[in-house]
């Protein structure tokens, strides 16, 4: 370990960078919501619509995440089938060339 440099654990530099952004999104505009020179009834009513965006925007990534999730979970569904009709293929392919030779073993 290194002192004073982050390094990740496993190597993956853009998600530890996407990670700090948000983190520093986040405090960022807390401090200027909470350092804007309003009344507490605008700060309350702009933290709300803060608070229904990020929530909205939230909800938006989970459902194109789920999409993504069910996109990929259709692919490897149809690898899979293709992978077992491989399989098959080869399984049916395989007995059709031992067959003449099991012949030939059991008769003599």
């Amino acid at each position: 370990m290194r002192f004073g440099r982050y390094e990740s654990s496993d190597k993956n530099n853009v998600g530890t960078a996407v990670t700090f952004f948000l983190i520093g999104l986040g405090a960022g505009a807390l401090a200027a919501l909470v350092l804007a020179p309003k009344t507490g009834k605008q700060f309350r009513r702009d933290l709300k619509r803060g608070y229904e965006d990020a929530k909205e925007t939230l909800q938006d990534w989970t459902e194109e995440a789920k999409d993504r999730v069910r996109d990929a979970k259709e692919r490897v569904r149809d690898v899979a089938e293709r992978g077992v009709d491989l399989a098959e293929d080869l399984r049916d392919s395989a007995r059709e060339k031992v067959e003449p030779l099991r012949r030939v073993i059991n008769r003599g």
